[in-house]
């Protein structure tokens, strides 16, 4: 277990941390017909939509409640109540999420009353869901943000077995799987493959491989998602025959769907490497009765093989990984288990996954934390968002991109981490990049003293000149 070392810090200096409104729409945008309103002023929502623009490089669906000063000293509830009506009549989506901002938790808005209100007031749009999470961006990060905004949406949503006449294993091909805020969607994308490939049908809360996978659509524009878990999905989650969490962070939203339907749960930290894989193709298996498909076991040997190849250059490779924690504890376990060592591990924020980062010591800080531990620990290599390359670049050291965001590099939300592919892939990165900075694990050069250049007085005659034992100078008189 690392020692974990809170923030002492009176500011963050070089920001890691996405805040927790960020995550809780990224949650969200997981869901089809679905549009998240933060709670606070124009500027926070502007703030986080360019954050998303840039990630993903696709229009983004975000309303806010346009919090002044006015109503952030009287009161900003009407602003919510208001914001909910034009958004139902507008846009008609299937799913409303209003996340608070730091200035609306400073005011002391109560949301979930606000939410009640809105019910009692408008009973025309009871068809609609509306979930509020208290969201605060003082706190936490992301991750946190993301956990909390999906573990409100089952509570809120998931109906009562007694009620909605579901029982655990009615849909013997169906598996649920809570996903993690680290899982791009292309890491979504590939899980969605693998759990197929053994018969089974996985329902993905929140898909954002569906919502945010960078495709074209008819419309120009649209108010709210195209793509992503359709509500009328969660009404079925008691009825499958297991559920996969990807993810510790997600352990609260776990709990709350396990409580809520008895549907068996099976809890993995991450999917990152050959280990971590292995345990997940294995649970496959017994849920589905199924033998492991050839195609897997051959990529299960793709990656031995890069293994083999790769551990000159990362093996006792020193590595200084900056994220939120499920990512960070991801990551650090690849690392490990190819045999470097984290050197400098840098969390955003709390997490359950920090206590099991492969790594002596975890900070909790900023990208500051991270330039100077690592020079100091001597890294040689960087993992992290964008907002890390400048750091790597005055350690003059590679840096592998992951996490959010990522808006220095086209189609990286694409890219994935996970399964036996992932993890080839994320090696092959890993060590060309080491290979394109740094040779000190490979042979040195071996030069013969036979081939040193010859004097001065005798390079670069003329072949005709030095069969006449002529000099350069008198060879054309």
């Amino acid at each position: 277990m690392p020692e974990i070392s809170k923030r002492k810090k009176a500011m963050s200096v070089n920001p890691l941390k996405a805040s927790q409104p960020v995550g809780g729409a990224l949650a969200t945008l997981g869901f089809d017909r679905a549009i998240p309103m933060l709670h606070g002023s124009q500027g926070c929502t502007a703030f986080a939509k360019v954050y998303f623009v840039r990630h993903f490089r696709e229009p983004i669906p975000l309303q806010s409640t346009a919090m002044d000063q006015g109503s952030s000293v009287m009161g900003a509830d009407e602003n919510v109540i208001e914001g909910l009506k034009v958004i139902a009549e507008k846009s008609r989506p299937d799913l409303i999420t209003v996340l608070t901002t730091g200035l609306a938790e400073t005011q002391g808005a109560d949301i979930k009353r606000c939410v009640k209100e809105f019910r009692s007031r408008h009973p025309q749009f009871n068809h609609i869901a509306v979930v509020g999470v208290s969201t605060p961006d003082f706190s936490g990060c992301l991750e946190s943000g993301f956990a909390v905004t999906i573990a409100d949406i089952l509570d809120e949503l998931v109906p009562d077995p007694a009620t909605a006449g579901t029982r655990p294993g009615t849909r013997l091909r169906q598996v649920n799987v809570l996903a993690g805020s680290h899982l791009t969607p292309g890491d979504l994308e590939h899980l969605r493959d693998l759990i197929e490939w053994f018969g089974l049908r996985p329902v993905l809360v929140p898909d954002v491989s569906d919502s945010l996978d960078g495709h074209l659509v008819d419309e120009d524009f649209s108010p709210i998602t195209v793509g992503g878990t359709p509500m009328a999905e969660i009404q079925t989650l008691g009825d499958a025959a297991a559920t996969l969490v990807i993810g510790a962070s997600l352990k609260k939203a776990a709990d709350i769907l396990e409580s809520r339907t008895g549907v068996p749960t099976h809890r993995f930290d991450h999917l990152y490497g050959l280990g971590a894989t292995d345990t997940l193709v294995q649970t496959l298996a017994e849920i589905s009765g199924n033998r492991v498909p050839d195609r897997l076991e051959r990529q299960r040997a793709q990656l031995q093989d890069a293994m083999v190849d790769t551990h000159f250059m990362l093996g006792f490779l020193r590595v200084a990984i900056a994220a939120d924690p499920d990512l960070l504890n991801a990551f650090s376990h690849l690392i490990h288990e190819m045999g470097g060592e984290v050197v400098t591990a840098v969390a955003a924020g709390d997490g359950p996954a920090l206590p099991r980062v492969a790594a002596a010591a975890v900070k909790i800080g900023d990208l500051e934390d991270l330039e100077l531990n690592a020079g100091e620990r001597g890294a040689e290599l960087l993992i992290g968002n964008s907002h890390a390359v400048q750091a790597a670049e005055r350690l003059g050291l590679p840096i592998l991109r992951c996490g959010f965001p990522l808006y220095d590099w086209v189609g990286g939300y694409q890219k994935s981490f996970i399964g036996y592919a992932g993890a080839r892939q994320t090696l092959f990165d890993l060590a060309n990049l080491v290979l394109a900075t740094n040779h000190h694990h490979e042979v040195p050069v071996y030069r013969s003293i036979y081939g040193q250049k010859p004097p001065e007085e005798v390079r670069d005659y003329p072949l005709e000149n030095k069969a006449h034992g002529l000099h350069p100078t008198h060879a054309h008189h």
